[in-house]
C-alpha cells in the first residue's frame, strides 16, 4: 500500500511541478492538507483513553495517520520544490504552519531535505523559529543525537509515565528555548503532568538513552 502511494506520488508531483498555480489556489490546497493532517490526530487521546494504546482501534488510527502523512508530504513536497517556503503573508498563517506540520510528520529523509529550507525561511521571516526548533529536535533524535530544546516526549509503558527524550545540556535548556520563542520547559511539560528537575533528569538520562537504543533494535 505504501509503495503504491509513493509511486502515485511521484507521478502526481511531476504533474504538479509542471504547472504554475495562483497563490490563492496553493493556499486553498494547503488548507485542505492541514485539515487532513490534523483530523485523525485529534482522535488520538480519545481512542487511547477509551480502547488503550495497543488496541486494534489505536493501531487502525495510526495506520490511517500514516497513510494521510504519505499523501500529504507528496503534495507539500511538490509545493516546496516549486515555490519554496511560502510565508504567512503569501498563503496565510495556518496554511504556512501546515508546511511545517507536514514536514514534521514526515520520514527522516524528507525532514533532512527540507530542514535547510526551513532554516532559511526563519531568517527570511517566512517560518517561526519556535516551529523550526521542534523540527531540529526531531531530526537530531532520529539521527541518534540528543535534542536541543526538549520538545520531544515519549511514553514509558513499563513504568506508565511520560519522559523527555535525550536532551543536550539540561541546565541551559530554558535559555535555548527562550531564544526561539518557546516557553520554559516546566510550562511545556505540564501538559503531560510532568515536572522539570534538571538534576534528576541528568541522573535518569543514562537509563533514558538505554530505552531509546532498545527501541531501535
Amino acid at each position: 500500500m505504501k509503495k503504491q502511494i509513493l509511486l502515485f506520488g511521484l507521478l502526481l508531483s511531476q504533474v504538479v511541478l509542471s504547472q504554475t498555480k495562483p497563490i490563492k489556489d496553493i493556499a486553498q490546497e494547503l488548507r485542505i492538507i492541514g485539515e487532513n493532517d490534523q483530523k485523525d490526530r485529534a482522535q488520538i487521546e480519545y481512542i487511547q483513553n477509551k480502547y488503550g494504546g495497543q488496541s486494534p482501534e489505536m493501531n487502525a488510527l495510526w495506520k490511517s495517520i500514516g497513510t494521510n502523512d504519505s499523501i500529504n508530504i507528496i503534495k507539500v513536497s511538490a509545493i516546496l520544490d516549486r515555490y519554496g517556503w511560502l510565508g504567512p503573508d503569501e498563503v496565510g498563517e495556518e496554511e504556512n504552519r501546515t508546511l511545517f506540520l507536514v514536514v514534521q510528520h514526515a520520514d527522516l529523509p524528507v525532514q533532512e531535505k527540507y530542514l535547510p529550507l526551513m532554516r532559511k525561511a526563519v531568517i527570511d521571516k517566512k517560518a517561526k523559529s519556535s516551529s523550526l526548533a521542534l523540527l531540529e529536535d526531531r531530526v537530531a533524535l532520529r539521527q541518534g543525537k540528543k535534542q536541543i530544546y526538549g520538545s520531544q516526549i515519549a511514553w514509558d509503558m513499563k513504568n506508565n509515565r511520560n519522559y523527555i527524550l535525550p536532551l543536550e545540556d539540561p541546565d541551559n535548556v530554558d535559555k535555548r528555548r527562550a531564544k526561539v520563542g518557546l516557553p520554559p520547559l516546566t510550562e511545556y511539560i505540564a501538559y503531560w503532568n510532568m515536572k522539570w528537575d534538571p538534576e534528576q533528569y541528568k541522573k535518569d538520562l543514562p537509563e533514558i538513552e538505554k530505552m531509546q537504543l532498545a527501541k531501535k533494535k
